[in-house]
């Protein structure tokens, strides 16, 4: 009889475990969209849970030039640019970077910009000084792959970030999203930086 128990136990615990497990696996496992982005002529695949305008910005974890971990946690009153790179030391990364970060002393106090991409932190920081760049912040999502993962940007063929630009406003809700269909492309500036002139006066 104890035998028995202890079997039955023994199977109790093995089911739960594996009942867990295979939650556990579905919570991971990330939507996959096609038909969105291509590189050049190619198709890409995304990955992540995609984001739409009305919902409560998802918050994310990144490492900043010091290498220490930066958290994203939307709201408080603050306007929040949120722009993903597929890696800033190439042209259009580069010009859309340095681009932000000259626009970045036209907006509100409250208006901040994020630039986040897969670039290992010590590169992004000698870059940053070699461009003069010190309006924006950005982060690396090379440790965690948290931005890629909530933001839907994850890249399957190349393992880097798509071009994406996120506006957040001031209650940490999404107000504009624009993803930009071809990844050689510079985003469409104007309706991003109204959507964020438009959250910064709004009342929350």
């Amino acid at each position: 009889m104890k035998m028995a128990r202890w079997i039955q136990t023994a199977l109790a615990t093995v089911m739960t475990a594996s009942l867990l497990l295979i939650a556990g696996c579905a919570a991971t496992q990330m939507t996959q969209r096609t038909g969105l982005v291509r590189m050049g002529s190619m198709p890409i695949t995304l990955e992540g849970n995609p984001i739409h305008v009305g919902e409560q910005a998802p918050a994310f974890r990144a490492v900043n030039a010091q290498m220490g971990v930066y958290h994203f946690h939307p709201g408080h009153g603050q306007v929040w640019i949120l722009s993903s790179v597929p890696s800033i030391d190439t042209p259009v990364c580069s010009l859309e970077t340095d681009h932000f970060n000259k626009v970045a002393s036209t907006m509100a106090p409250d208006v901040h910009i994020i630039t986040i991409s897969m670039d290992l932190p010590f590169a992004q920081k000698q870059w940053c000084g070699a461009k003069g760049i010190k309006n924006i912040t950005l982060l690396s999502d090379y440790r965690f792959h948290s931005f890629a993962r909530h933001y839907g940007v994850l890249m399957k063929q190349n393992g880097l970030l798509a071009r994406q630009v996120v506006v957040v406003g001031k209650d940490g809700k999404i107000v504009y999203v624009q993803l930009v269909p071809n990844i050689a492309h510079q985003p469409n500036y104007a309706p991003v930086l109204a959507a964020a002139r438009r959250a910064a006066m709004a009342t929350h």
